[in-house]
């Protein structure tokens, strides 16, 4: 049988080549990427990338920047992004496009049209919002709920509308993804009205596109914690499951560099949607060069935060231990969090002021030159990894809806479980 429209899409990352990429930010402009729009930053950053091995990119556009009212989205935007995918089809790289961002490391990103009294808001995390920015600068406001609101949703769909429409023949096109992290940006405050979101939107993008896969970036709390975002709801609904996952910030994970954490939440959301997963985001932040693995503590948005910093040395190990465990789970592809380590002239501006360790994730640093993980990978795809089809489910012994009854003390007990049977393999 030959595969058509988007379940030959799908299959680009599930029956191929191992993915290799990364989640773009430009060095020297952060999330004021599209304010300060350079195509020849741009155009350097991409041929570094394709130079280590990587076809795929991941491009996030901050919701904020793309759609200056809820009924209009931004033509210079729009053109802006067409040249981001002339550039990325010169390189062979395709791009995993992302929609209404929304979060993005520590802060959120709020059009000015969505804005409310804050007690009125949406929340974030389940708990009062997060710092919100607007035009760049942090607002003392809240935010619309994007799941059921009116406004947020005909908004939502004026953005996919434009940006499909213009964009979905483009030979760099590989994957739509319909948010970053969504429930960091606000929790479905009703029962069920993640799930009517997750099809509502998918099924806007497959109006506009039949050929190209759809997903939505869920992260590890999505496995923790039932926050109206369930992978086996999201993913029922998508062509694509993918996961973000970081040791360093799960006390799931035995240290912060456990190289098992992030390939195990790639199976157990295989096992719990029935479908292969794209790690999508994973990586870590590393210690001043030349510096030894250290734990840095500082206040962030007035509280007391720990953070541990790898050396590069540690991480570039840790990232040489963990591409052979995801291509071993079944995973379809890898990416990298982030491309480059800050400049220090954004260390004032969110959210590197009150996020110090963002500055420091990248696969290069603020000068441009390679960190020891960037050569690991290179190295890797060198090897040409190929997917594996492989099947999760043993993993799981409870329905979904039983796992979601207490998603952490199962994820406690699986992850100890899948450990023991890699013991044995």
């Amino acid at each position: 049988m030959t595969l058509g429209g988007r379940e030959a899409a799908a299959a680009q990352l599930e029956d191929q080549a191992f993915s290799l990429g990364v989640n773009y930010w430009p060095r020297r402009k952060a999330m004021s990427w599209w304010r300060d729009f350079d195509a020849a930053e741009v155009e350097d950053d991409l041929a570094l990338i394709a130079s280590l091995g990587m076809d795929l990119v991941r491009v996030f556009l901050l919701w904020d920047d793309w759609q200056p009212h809820p009924d209009e989205v931004s033509s210079r935007r729009l053109a802006e992004l067409e040249r981001v995918c002339d550039l990325a089809a010169t390189f062979g790289l395709g791009l995993d496009v992302t929609f209404f961002v929304g979060h993005m490391s520590g802060p959120n990103w709020a059009p000015q049209w969505s804005l409310v009294d804050r007690r009125h808001g949406a929340l974030s995390g389940g708990q009062a919002p997060r710092q919100v920015v607007s035009h760049g600068a942090p607002v003392e406001l809240g935010y619309r709920d994007p799941y059921e609101d009116l406004l947020m949703r005909s908004a939502a769909e004026v953005l996919l509308t434009e940006v499909i429409s213009n964009l979905r023949s483009h030979p760099a096109i590989r994957l739509w993804n319909l948010g970053n992290e969504p429930d960091l940006f606000a929790w479905p405050a009703a029962d069920g009205a993640g799930d009517r979101w997750t099809r509502d939107m998918t099924a806007a993008v497959r109006r506009l596109d039949p050929s190209h896969a759809v997903t939505v970036g869920l992260h590890a709390a999505s496995l923790l914690q039932d926050n109206g975002l369930r992978v086996d709801e999201v993913f029922s609904h998508t062509d694509i499951a993918v996961m973000h996952a970081y040791p360093m910030y799960l006390p799931l994970a035995r240290h912060p560099l456990d190289p098992d954490l992030v390939p195990f939440t790639c199976a157990l959301t295989a096992a719990l949607s029935g479908k292969r997963v794209l790690a999508e985001e994973w990586g870590g932040c590393t210690a001043p060069l030349g510096e030894p693995s250290q734990t840095w503590r500082w206040n962030s948005y007035g509280e007391e935060r720990e953070q541990f910093m790898a050396s590069e040395e540690a991480l570039a190990q840790y990232v040489s231990q963990v591409l052979p465990r995801l291509v071993e789970v079944g995973a379809t592809g890898s990416l990298l969090w982030c491309f480059a380590d800050y400049h220090e002239s954004l260390y004032g501006s969110p959210p590197l002021v009150e996020s110090r360790h963002e500055r420091h994730f990248g696969l290069v640093r603020p000068d441009g030159s390679l960190k020891p993980h960037a050569e690991v990978i290179k190295a890797f795809a060198a090897t040409r990894p190929r997917t594996r089809n492989v099947r999760w489910d043993g993993l799981l012994d409870v329905t979904a809806d039983e796992y979601y009854a207490a998603p952490y003390t199962h994820a406690v007990r699986l992850y100890e479980r899948y450990l023991e049977r890699r013991a044995v393999a």
